[in-house]
């Protein structure tokens, strides 16, 4: 009576369902209901219409709530929020910051004149102006043994080695700040709860009016502008930028930064979310809604062609027509990617997928040489299968393939190798793997598949047998 719906079919159906919802709540992210009749008692109206002179002032503390003393770094008297502007400041770094401390930045928006410790009507944001990282491991010749001499400086000013194994205080060089330029005013029977945490309202006679919004910009904090510090960096540069924001992007990035460190509490690490920061901050808006459109896309062909690839060889019978040397080498080179990865700690977004792939090679090996596994107590024991004739024929040409190949691609390797080893530096001599096999590995079925369907005199023949796709992965 029904059709029976196909495994694709589901999952495209979820996927358009997942795009529209996605649409729809970014709709209702960028978006706010105005108050429709500004005379109403619900309305919540702006302090800067009032066009009152405005200072920002920005201290420095190392605790969140100024315990302990602060220390203004910066001020603006005649802050004009319609103008932005980029000021670059030296800190000084207290004592505590230096042995691997933290230290905090406090910035007020506050009435012109007036300290904004005693301002009724001032508002004011917390932020780390220092963030626990890893430093980069020392990396070396594996010939001479030389360090660079960046990398000499550094293990000179932290100790020795044992700072590399710990998270070490980093200096964020950048303060981005943010303020709602525009003259919007707020229903609160429609206040948006993302913005709710950043207002501050106060009766004004028979008006609500809400102060300024001020944001601090934590997207733009990227690992390539930390600083390590140590016992001598007594005095670090800080580029303090402002600029306006709209409502809509304001909100956008408040859900943005919300679900980057939703990331870091779940294990993500700076390196890891500094990457979904650059897809942000690195982009236009309109660029990154196109951006999210083509990953969605991405996304959904990954996982079909992974579906695919894999009810192939579920299928697949007979290695006809197919070298099992280049699904074994395949295998190979996606285990040693997957290692360099994982040593270099690239971000989980990289690794994992790479895991999976990594896997499916394996099972894919398996399927190739016809291997059944059998347990015996804690001991596996490996069975190979036979190939048939057909089989055996594909594996001659495999053969004379790859003898071809090797006298162009294993001068092209050892070259490869001899050069990274004595011109480029590692960490140890795991890295080195990586520089060649890759490639050789790669290009080596597309030399296949032409030596087979031409064969040895150049004549055009049918293959005997199922050819299959996977022979131009």
């Amino acid at each position: 009576m029904f059709q029976k719906t196909s495994f694709t079919t589901l999952i495209v159906g979820v996927f358009v369902v997942y795009v529209l919802h996605t649409c729809w709540v970014m709709y209702g992210i960028v978006y706010t209901k105005p108050c429709e009749n500004p005379k109403f008692d619900n309305c919540l109206k702006p302090y800067l219409a009032g066009k009152t002179r405005l200072q920002l002032s920005i201290y420095t503390a190392l605790r969140p709530n100024a315990d302990g003393g602060h220390t203004l770094i910066h001020k603006e008297e005649n802050f004009d929020v319609e103008s932005k502007f980029e000021r670059i400041v030296n800190v000084s770094l207290p004592k505590k910051t230096r042995k691997n401390g933290t230290l905090y930045a406090m910035v007020f928006v506050h009435q012109a004149g007036m300290s904004p410790w005693q301002d009724p009507r001032q508002v004011h944001l917390v932020t780390q102006l220092t963030t626990y990282m890893i430093p980069k491991p020392l990396e070396v010749s594996l010939i001479s043994g030389e360090e660079a001499p960046k990398q000499l400086k550094r293990k000179t000013s932290t100790g020795g080695d044992s700072a590399v194994d710990r998270p070490v205080s980093h200096w964020r060089s950048r303060l981005t700040l943010n303020v709602v330029s525009e003259d919007f005013v707020f229903d609160r029977d429609f206040l948006p709860s993302d913005v709710h945490r950043y207002l501050k309202v106060f009766q004004n006679g028979k008006k609500m009016v809400y102060l300024p919004l001020l944001f601090v910009d934590e997207l733009s904090n990227r690992v390539k502008d930390l600083m390590e510090i140590n016992s001598t960096s007594i005095e670090l540069p800080l580029t303090i930028s402002y600029d306006t924001i709209s409502l809509g992007k304001l909100r956008f990035w408040i859900h943005m930064q919300d679900a980057v460190y939703s990331l870091q509490q779940f294990g993500f690490t700076e390196k890891d979310a500094d990457e979904i920061k650059g897809i942000f901050v690195d982009t236009n808006l309109y660029l990154l809604a196109l951006t999210f459109f083509v990953a969605a896309f991405h996304l959904l062909f990954d996982f079909l062609a992974f579906k695919n690839d894999i009810s192939f060889w579920k299928q697949k019978k007979s290695m006809v027509g197919m070298s099992s040397k280049a699904v074994l080498w395949r295998c190979f080179s996606t285990i040693v990617i997957f290692m360099y990865l994982f040593d270099e700690q690239t971000s989980l977004l990289v690794l994992i997928p790479a895991g999976i792939g990594s896997l499916i090679e394996v099972w894919k090996v398996k399927k190739a040489f016809k291997i059944q596994i059998i347990w015996k107590g804690v001991r596996p024991t490996f069975i190979f299968g036979k190939s048939d004739e057909s089989e055996r024929r594909t594996e001659e040409y495999d053969t004379l393939a790859m003898k071809y190949l090797s006298y162009l691609l294993y001068p092209m390797c050892i070259g490869g190798a001899v050069y990274a080893l004595v011109f480029l530096r590692y960490k140890r001599y795991l890295d080195l793997p990586q520089q060649g096999s890759p490639t050789r590995i790669s290009c080596r079925p597309i030399f296949f598949f032409l030596y087979f369907i031409f064969g040895a005199d150049g004549q055009m023949k049918p293959p005997a047998g199922q050819l299959g796709n996977p022979v131009l992965e």
